[in-house]
C-alpha cells in the first residue's frame, strides 16, 4: 500500500475503495487528467495505488456515480465534461416547459461587474469580507422569450480575465465556459427555492408585472473537495414553466 493512501481526504478507517476514490478526485482537481481525457485503466490504477483491480474498479464506479467520470463501452473511462451539452445541460438546468418538452434556452449575458464580498457572500463562498468577486447578470430565453434572470457571484481570483466580450465569443453553456476557459468544473449544487414578488428591474427584464410571483432559486455550486465556487440566484417566470426535481 502506498504512502499516498494515508493522505487521502477521507478517514483512514473508510473502505479502501473510498480512499482510492479520494486520491483520484485529488488527481482530477489537480487536472492530471483534464475534462474529456481518458483516465488510466483499472489495471494501471491498481498497480499505481498498490490495490486489487476490484478495489480500483469500485473506486472508478464511485467516481462515475458522482458524475465525475464517464464510462464508454470499448473505449475506456473519461473525465466528465460540461462541453458534452446534452449530458450536462439538463443535469443542472431544472426549468422545464409545462408542455413536457426539454427546451434548451439561449443565454444572454447582460453585464459583468467587479465588487467586494459582503458578509453573506464571503460566508457562502468561503472568502474574506472585502475579497474581490465578479457579479454576472444573464437572461435565459426560451423560444425567444425571457424566462429566467440569473445573478451569479464568482470569486474573482478563480475567474481572472472574465469579461462580457469573452463570454459572448464563446459557443457553449456557461458551465462549459467556466470549465474550458478557467479550469473550474462545477460538480454539484445545493439549492433553496421560494416565491418572491418581481421588483421593477426584474419585471422589466422578464416582461412580467411588478409584484408578480416569481420562483427564486438560490444555488451554491461546488467543485472538487466540496469547495464553493459559485453563488447564484435565479428568478423564474413560471406562467408556462416549472421547476423539475428528480428524486432517485
Amino acid at each position: 500500500m502506498t504512502a499516498d493512501i494515508t493522505n487521502a481526504a477521507v478517514p483512514s478507517f473508510a473502505p479502501l475503495y473510498l480512499q482510492i476514490k479520494a486520491l483520484l478526485e485529488a488527481r482530477l482537481d489537480a487536472r492530471e487528467w483534464r475534462p474529456g481525457e481518458a483516465i488510466p485503466s483499472e489495471i494501471e490504477l491498481a498497480r499505481r495505488f498498490g490495490v486489487s483491480q476490484g478495489t480500483a474498479r469500485k473506486a472508478v464506479d464511485a467516481l462515475a456515480a458522482d458524475n465525475l467520470v464517464v464510462r464508454r463501452q470499448g473505449k475506456g473511462t473519461f473525465v466528465a465534461t460540461h462541453t458534452e451539452e446534452r449530458s450536462s445541460l439538463f443535469r443542472f438546468l431544472r426549468i422545464r416547459h409545462n408542455g413536457g418538452n426539454d427546451i434548451a434556452p439561449t443565454s444572454r449575458l447582460l453585464d459583468v461587474r467587479r465588487a467586494k464580498a459582503g458578509a453573506d457572500v464571503a460566508r457562502v463562498l468561503a472568502l474574506k469580507v472585502g475579497d474581490p468577486v465578479l457579479v454576472l447578470r444573464r437572461v435565459l430565453d426560451y423560444d425567444g422569450a425571457p424566462v429566467v434572470l440569473d445573478e451569479i457571484t464568482l470569486p474573482a481570483a478563480l475567474f481572472r480575465g472574465l469579461t462580457k466580450a469573452r463570454y459572448d465569443a464563446y459557443r457553449g453553456s456557461m458551465y462549459a465556459f467556466f470549465e474550458s476557459q478557467f479550469g473550474v468544473r462545477m460538480l454539484k449544487a445545493q439549492e433553496k427555492i421560494r416565491a418572491v414578488p418581481a421588483d421593477a428591474t426584474t419585471s422589466d427584464i422578464l416582461g412580467v408585472a411588478t409584484g408578480m410571483p416569481l420562483l427564486a432559486v438560490d444555488r451554491v455550486t461546488l467543485t472538487y473537495g466540496d469547495r464553493p465556487v459559485e453563488m447564484r440566484r435565479g428568478l423564474c417566470a413560471t406562467s408556462a414553466f416549472h421547476y423539475l426535481n428528480e428524486l432517485l
